[in-house]
C-alpha cells in the first residue's frame, strides 16, 4: 500500500472505534481517549504524503495513536506519584513495613490456555485492571499490553528499574489477588 492509496475520508468509519477502545483502555478516561484518537487522525491527515507503504493503514494509525498516548503520559505524568513505597498499606495486597507481602497470593494451578478462551474471565480481568491504581495501570498496560520497553518506561517515568519491577510485581499480584476475589471464589 503506498499513499495514494491511503483513505483518510474512511478512517472514521474503519478504525475510530477500534482507536478509542484501545485508547480508553490504556488512559481510563472517555474525553481524553477520545481527544487522543482525534489527534491521532488529524497527525495521520498532516503525514499521510510519508507513508511508505511499509505497513497497512490500520497498523500505521494506530502507531501514530500509540505515540499520541506516550505523549499523554509524558504530560500527565507529574500528576501521578510513581514512587512504590508510598502505598505499601493501600489496595488489595497488604505490605508489611519492609515492602513484603503480609498474605501471598495462592496457586491458582490452571490451564493458562484454556483459560483464556474464557470471555467471562476476560470481563473480570478487565474489571480488576480498571481497579488497579492509576500509576499501576499506566506502567502494566504499557509494559505487558503495548510491549514497550523497560528502558522507555523508566525514561517516559523518570523511575529506575528497580522500581518499575516493584510497581510491576505488585500490580500482577493486585490482578491476581482480584481475580481470585471476583473471579476463582465464584467457581
Amino acid at each position: 500500500m503506498s499513499n495514494e492509496l491511503l483513505e483518510p475520508q474512511k478512517w472514521v468509519e474503519r478504525y475510530a472505534d477500534m482507536m478509542y477502545r484501545y485508547s480508553l483502555v490504556r488512559v481510563r478516561d472517555p474525553e481524553a481517549a477520545e481527544e487522543l484518537v482525534q489527534s491521532a487522525f488529524f497527525a495521520a491527515l498532516k503525514s499521510q504524503n510519508s507513508f511508505a507503504g511499509k505497513s497497512t493503514e490500520k497498523t500505521w494509525l494506530f502507531g501514530i495513536l500509540k505515540h499520541k498516548i506516550m505523549d499523554f503520559f509524558r504530560s500527565s505524568k507529574n500528576t501521578i506519584s510513581i514512587d512504590p513505597t508510598s502505598d505499601k498499606k493501600s489496595g488489595l495486597i497488604k505490605f508489611d513495613s519492609s515492602g513484603h507481602m503480609i498474605q501471598k497470593p495462592g496457586d491458582w494451578k490452571l490451564d493458562p490456555e484454556k483459560t483464556t478462551e474464557n470471555n467471562e474471565l476476560a470481563q473480570v480481568l478487565a474489571q480488576c485492571l480498571k481497579g488497579l491504581p492509576e500509576k499501576y495501570h499506566r506502567i502494566f498496560v504499557l509494559k505487558e499490553i503495548d510491549g514497550i520497553s523497560s528502558e522507555e518506561i523508566c525514561n517516559e517515568f523518570d523511575i529506575k528499574p528497580t522500581n518499575l519491577w516493584v510497581i510491576l510485581h505488585r500490580a500482577r499480584n493486585q490482578l491476581k489477588q482480584c481475580l481470585e476475589l471476583k473471579w476463582f471464589q465464584t467457581k
